[in-house]
């Protein structure tokens, strides 16, 4: 229980996060309209959270040494975490206007990177320096890149 459940949430938090912030700051750069914002988290929530799920399963059964049980805890928990954390994107969206959410749900999602990333060094006697801005890294050139294709699509298509 206790490996799937690591198994599931190391990778269901950050995927959650890094992909929902992505689309959330693309889609905002090409249209700034609330109701695609939202479509697409609830997007990311359901079928990115099924399909890394199944791919979670499926290396899981690649794997001859874990049990069918332990192999659906996994895939069970990284469902769940990836839905929750993507998810809760929608909330600052909902109550902000849609760029200042955009803003806030970047700050929480690097917070909850970083938060992950500390937590994850520590219990590996990590460097937690190293890993932190690893992961930061990472999560923001993401959304650096998908807000710059965001505008480059936006002009490009003359939306």
């Amino acid at each position: 229980m206790k490996r799937a459940f690591k198994i599931g949430f190391s990778f269901g938090i950050p995927s959650g996060i890094v992909t929902t912030l992505g689309l959330m700051v693309g889609l905002n750069s090409i249209t700034q309209s609330y109701l695609v914002v939202i479509g697409g988290i609830l997007t990311i929530a359901i079928a990115d959270s099924f399909s890394d799920a199944l791919g979670i399963h499926f290396a899981q059964e690649s794997e001859n040494h874990i049990s069918h049980k332990d192999i659906w805890k996994s895939t069970v928990f990284t469902f769940l975490s990836k839905f929750i954390f993507s998810s809760i994107f929608i909330i600052p969206v909902l109550i902000f206007e849609l760029r200042i959410a955009v803003i806030i749900s970047v700050m929480i999602g690097l917070y909850l990177i970083f938060l992950t990333s500390l937590i994850m060094a520590r219990k590996r006697n990590d460097n937690p320096l190293i890993v932190c801005s690893e992961h930061l890294i990472i999560a923001i050139f993401v959304i650096i890149i998908t807000h710059f294709a965001g505008i480059l699509i936006s002009n490009v298509c003359g939306i």
